[in-house]
């Protein structure tokens, strides 16, 4: 998050024509008022195709939003995730909507938006066990977990005895059937599976403080547009829009 904001910093604040060294693609959607964007399509709940065969999702209500508050038009491309960079590198595309990491990694080639929503490790329990209240309560309990997770990492870090399953739906259900006391587990992928299942019988039990950030994906040179797409972002958080968002699909606040 610190290398993101210090990408930030040195954005410029405005595009199209009031930017005083206005970038290609700045002078681009001032001109036709339109923006291509690379998303998947595929990826429930973010980015994907309802039963009428709409696009929707939390990414797609967001990018909307932002759009309409700068005055553009949306032009989705929808695009495998194993091509998406190659897409937005070829400039078949202005951005990437689809749950992008600000890594530093891809700062390299990369101008990022300020977040969205925030990823972050849960661990999950059943409703009436009240004996879990930080990660450092996990040593000696039994967690279910996937092998190969980066959360299954953090669970062993932290003492849990280790039990392997394949899937976040089977490590919750050896929670619900007392098989195991926790899992550690990404949340929204956790809200997912509680609105789906709104009567599972767990909860949330603690939540850890470190995020990672899903931002708009611009090619550099280009940090003025990120900054627009940033600033209405904040915008949207300030009136409750994104916060609202969140809560339609997730059922709670991923945005911080």
């Amino acid at each position: 998050m610190k290398l993101l904001k210090t990408l930030l910093l040195s954005a410029a604040v405005v595009f199209g024509a009031q930017a005083a060294h206005a970038s290609a693609l700045a002078d681009s959607l001032a001109k036709t008022k339109t923006i291509r964007v690379g998303t998947e399509g595929t990826y429930a709940p973010f980015t994907f195709h309802d039963e009428s065969g709409k696009l929707t999702g939390y990414d797609i209500d967001v990018t909307n939003e932002v759009a309409k508050r700068l005055g553009l038009t949306v032009v989705y491309q929808e695009t495998l995730w194993d091509g998406m960079f190659a897409g937005l590198n070829a400039k078949r595309f202005d951005v990437i909507a689809n749950q992008v990491s600000a890594t530093p990694e891809r700062a390299k080639k990369y101008t990022f938006s300020e977040p969205y929503n925030v990823s972050r490790a849960v661990i999950v329990t059943r409703e009436d066990n009240n004996k879990i209240n930080t990660f450092a309560d996990l040593k000696g309990v039994k967690s279910a977990q996937s092998a190969t997770s980066n959360y299954t990492e953090l669970a062993k870090k932290n003492g849990a005895e280790l039990v392997i399953v394949d899937s976040l739906a089977q490590n919750l259900e050896l929670v619900k059937q007392g098989r195991v006391e926790a899992t550690v587990n990404e949340q929204i992928a956790v809200l997912d599976y509680f609105k789906k299942h709104p009567n599972a019988g767990l909860k949330i039990a603690v939540k850890n403080d470190e995020t990672i950030g899903s931002v708009f994906t611009f090619l550099q040179g280009n940090e003025d547009v990120a900054e627009q797409f940033s600033k209405a972002l904040a915008d949207m958080r300030a009136d409750g829009t994104l916060k609202a968002l969140s809560i339609k699909w997730f059922g709670d606040d991923i945005t911080q």
